[in-house]
C-alpha cells in the first residue's frame, strides 16, 4: 500500500451524496445504503453552514437557477440543505455500522474542527476551496490527510494552495503569510510532507460538465507537476469518463449519485442513480484488473497457446536429402513444433539433412 494510500484497492470510489439527501437525514441513510450497496468505498457529504459561506445577496450558479427555485437566493437553498452536526454524527456511525467510510467536505474551520473529533481518516475539499488559505491551513493542522479538487484552478494556483498544506502540516503555531507558504512548499520536509498527505483530483466544476471540458490528460499534468497521486470527480453525465479515468490511472473516483435525476436540487441532474453507480464500480474494478502490473510478461492464460497460434518450419512439399531449402518447398505453418518461423530466411539455401514428407517439420 503506497505511502500516500487512499485505500486498499487500486481505485477509491467516492459516492459523493453532497446536497442530495435535501436537507433530510432519512433520505441521506438512503443514500449511504445505496453507496454500500453497490461497492462504492466511501460516502461523502458537505458540511457547511450557509451563513458562513455565502452573503445574503450572492446568486447561485446557473446550474442552479436552472435546477432550483429562481427566485430562492443561494443562501435560501444552501440553509435548506443543511444537515447538523447531530445528525453527521448519525451518519458517521451508520456508515461504521454498514461498512463503508463517511466522508465529508468541509467548507469552514469550524466544521474541519468537528470532522476531526467526530474521528474521521481524511478530509475531502472542494474546487471552490482552493484560494480559501483559512481552510486549507484549519484542515491541514487538523494532521488529516486531504484529497484536494482542483476544478477552476490552474497549476500556479493549485501549487499556492499546496503551499499552505504544507506549512500548515509543518507548523503547529507560526504565524501564516505567502512568504512562509511558499517556503514550505519549497522545502524538502514539506515535499514529502505533501506525499504522505495529499491526493489531488483533477475536475471540471460545472454541471453536468461538458465531455469537451473534461480534458482528462489534466491528471498528467497535475501529476508530472507536483508528483503526487491523482485522482477525478466527475461532473459528466453518465460513467464513461469516470471509467475512463480509471484506466487513465485516477487512485479516487468520485461520482454525484441521487435515488433518482428527477428530484428537486442543484445537484441531481449531474448525478447518477443507484444501478448507474453499481455498474461504474463493477467496470472500474475490472479496469483496475485488467491494468494489470505493467511491464510485458507473458500471462498465465496465454501460455498454453503459444503453440497452437505460432509457427514452426515445415516442408511445403516432399525434400529429398541434400536438396536446397527453397521458398517453394520450405513453408512456415501451425503449429510451433519445432523451427520457429523467425528462422526462415536462415534456412533459405540450406541442403536438407535428410527427407522430407510434406508438412513435416523442419528440426532445428
Amino acid at each position: 500500500m503506497r505511502a500516500n494510500s487512499t485505500a486498499c484497492r487500486p481505485v477509491y470510489v467516492i459516492a459523493e451524496i453532497g446536497v442530495n439527501h435535501n436537507g433530510s437525514l432519512v433520505l441521506a441513510r438512503q443514500l449511504v445504503e445505496v453507496a454500500a450497496a453497490a461497492g462504492a468505498d466511501a460516502a461523502k457529504f458537505q458540511i457547511f453552514r450557509a451563513e458562513n459561506l455565502v452573503t445574503t445577496s450572492a446568486p447561485k450558479a446557473g446550474y442552479q437557477l436552472s435546477t432550483t427555485d429562481q427566485k430562492e437566493s443561494q443562501s435560501s437553498m444552501l440553509k435548506r440543505l443543511e444537515l447538523s452536526e447531530a445528525d453527521f454524527s448519525n451518519l458517521h456511525a451508520f456508515c461504521n455500522k454498514i461498512g463503508i467510510e463517511f466522508l465529508a467536505s468541509p467548507f469552514d474551520p469550524a466544521s474541519v474542527n468537528f470532522l476531526a473529533h467526530l474521528g474521521v481518516s481524511r478530509l475531502k475539499l472542494g474546487s471552490g476551496e482552493i484560494t480559501n488559505a483559512q481552510l486549507l491551513l484549519t484542515a491541514a493542522r487538523s494532521g488529516l490527510p486531504v484529497i484536494l479538487s482542483t476544478g477552476m484552478s490552474s497549476l500556479d494556483e493549485v501549487e499556492d494552495a499546496l503551499g499552505v498544506l504544507a506549512f500548515g502540516y509543518l507548523e503547529a503555531k507560526a504565524a501564516p503569510c505567502m512568504a512562509a507558504f511558499r517556503e514550505a512548499y519549497e522545502s524538502e520536509a514539506g515535499r514529502s510532507m505533501l506525499q504522505r498527505r495529499v491526493t489531488l483530483l483533477h475536475c471540471t466544476t460545472e454541471y453536468p460538465a461538458p465531455l469537451k471540458d473534461v480534458n482528462l490528460r489534466a491528471m498528467d499534468a497535475l501529476r508530472e507537476s507536483f508528483g503526487l497521486p491523482v485522482g477525478y470527480s466527475d461532473h459528466t453525465r453518465g460513467t464513461a469518463v469516470s471509467i475512463a479515468a480509471a484506466a487513465r490511472g485516477a487512485v479516487i473516483i468520485e461520482k454525484h449519485v441521487t435515488l433518482d435525476r428527477n428530484m428537486s436540487g442543484p445537484d441531481h441532474r449531474a448525478s447518477i442513480e443507484p444501478a448507474e453507480l453499481t455498474q461504474m464500480v463493477v467496470a472500474i474494478r475490472a479496469v483496475e484488473l485488467a491494468l494489470g502490473p505493467g511491464g510485458k510478461p507473458i500471462a498465465p492464460s496465454e501460455r498454453n497457446n503459444r503453440e497452437i497460434a505460432r509457427r514452426s518450419l515445415v516442408a511445403a512439399k516432399d525434400i529429398t536429402q541434400g536438396e536446397a531449402f527453397t521458398e517453394d518447398n520450405l513453408a512456415a505453418r501451425r503449429p510451433c513444433h519445432g523451427t520457429p518461423a523467425m528462422a526462415y530466411f536462415d534456412w533459405l539455401g540450406r541442403p536438407a539433412p535428410r527427407s522430407y514428407l510434406k508438412d513435416e517439420p523442419i528440426l532445428p
